[in-house]
């Protein structure tokens, strides 16, 4: 009798963590988006597993962050568009919404970019991927629910590890991994610090807060469950850090041995070929095919959810387009505007990949800003304001982001 009880608890804990699970999970997967591993390939081929370290305080650094989110999320019942709209004002939100919604257009551009490179390793046409794969977007999104696409998005996710096959058919030498990580050095100048500044900085983005904090409010949780939140979480950053760190290891043992400079994900792709075989290029271009079509996804949809919440009107892909015509024209354009630019022969792509960047630096410190004060502000948030040692952490955390972002906008000019 004992047993059976054991069983039937541990069955219906395990039901209620499948419930729960998803916005950690998918919110930290997103982040190994095109331009994250395009950050990740440069880096190993650039300096082999010299800079695996710093994927540790990134982990550390993305769960601090996105638990905070993720509490508040559950406690107000409000996304942190509406939080901010609420504490800023309507006009300091207007201009940061702005500006995010700029930036969201460059980083979206920078998935279909993407999508467009990985399967011209396959052999096919940007003229036909890009529009092929922004109308599949689109419809999964406008035509389905939140519970339809929280399961697609999960298996991204997962879908992601692909990259470990990568590393393995590279052959890398696992002793010289663990010194690396263990007895951590870096030659100090202008480039390698640039490249640390872009691994740690690559972990954390504006519009990564607000798709948390709405997908916490879509699947309407509580309190009482936030131990699985918290666990959706951790396995949502670990699955972003194991990710990241077999996308160095892979382009570390192969290109960085042979000496091999890349510059996107694309040619690392291409150039794995000579040294780990063509399944090794064709995982690798897989693997930039799914984060690319999955961060085309999220992105837009994110933009959409807390531009609109900023403003007040209706969002969220639960509802129909007659209950929330802004929420889907806003997404509807971000989509189709990202995809055009991408289709333009001679489009900036480098450029309005560096601008966006540019544009998120500015904009993190006053969304992480807000973030804390909202978080510590007991009228809003009662019971569950920060404790002290969070606080610790989160400042500290902010502080560095902050920082680091600063210094990834600066650096470049001082060359």
């Amino acid at each position: 009798m004992f047993k059976w009880r054991k069983n039937k608890h541990i069955v219906r804990r395990l039901l209620i963590l499948l419930a729960i699970i998803g916005p950690g999970i998918i919110t930290g997967s997103v982040d190994n988006d095109a331009g994250g591993i395009t950050t990740y390939s440069v880096a190993g081929a650039r300096y082999g597993y010299e800079l695996l370290w710093t994927l540790i305080p990134s982990f550390i650094v993305l769960i601090v962050i996105q638990e905070m989110n993720a509490r508040m999320g559950i406690v107000t019942g409000k996304g942190l568009a509406d939080l901010i709209r609420e504490n800023a004002g309507v006009k300091i939100t207007f201009f940061v919404f702005l500006g995010l919604l700029l930036a969201d257009i460059g980083n979206t551009t920078t998935e279909f970019a993407g999508v467009a490179g990985s399967m011209e390793v396959f052999g096919v046409t940007k003229y036909i991927s890009v529009p092929i794969v922004g109308f599949i977007v689109w419809i999964m999104v406008v035509k389905g629910n939140y519970k339809i696409a929280e399961r697609i998005f999960l298996i991204f996710s997962f879908s992601l590890l692909i990259y470990i096959v990568s590393a393995i058919l590279g052959k890398p030498h696992w002793g010289e991994i663990a010194t690396s990580i263990v007895n951590p050095k870096m030659d100090i100048n202008t480039a390698s610090l640039a490249m640390v500044i872009g691994l740690i900085g690559t972990t954390i983005a504006p519009w990564m807060q607000f798709y948390m904090q709405s997908s916490v409010i879509e699947k309407r949780l509580k309190m009482r469950n936030y131990k699985y939140t918290l666990f959706d979480i951790i396995v949502g950053c670990l699955a972003t850090v194991v990710v990241a760190f077999f996308i160095m290891v892979a382009c570390a043992s192969t290109l960085h041995n042979n000496h091999i400079e890349i510059n996107e994900a694309k040619d690392a792709a291409m150039a794995l070929q000579p040294f780990a075989g063509s399944i090794a290029t064709q995982v690798f271009a897989f693997g930039l095919f799914i984060a690319s079509i999955f961060s085309a996804t999220i992105l837009p949809l994110a933009t959409a959810f807390y531009v609109c919440e900023a403003f007040g009107f209706e969002a969220g892909i639960d509802k129909k387009w007659d209950e929330a015509p802004e929420f889907y024209v806003l997404y509807t354009s971000i989509l189709a505007i990202s995809a055009i630019i991408i289709l333009i022969p001679a489009a900036p792509l480098i450029q309005i990949s560096l601008w966006s960047q540019v544009v998120n630096g500015l904009l993190l410190p006053v969304v992480l800003t807000c973030m804390i004060l909202i978080v510590n502000n007991k009228k809003i948030m009662g019971a569950y304001t920060n404790k002290p040692f969070n606080n610790i952490i989160g400042v500290t955390s902010v502080i560095v982001l902050v920082g680091l972002s600063i210094m990834l906008i600066v650096l470049p000019f001082f060359k």
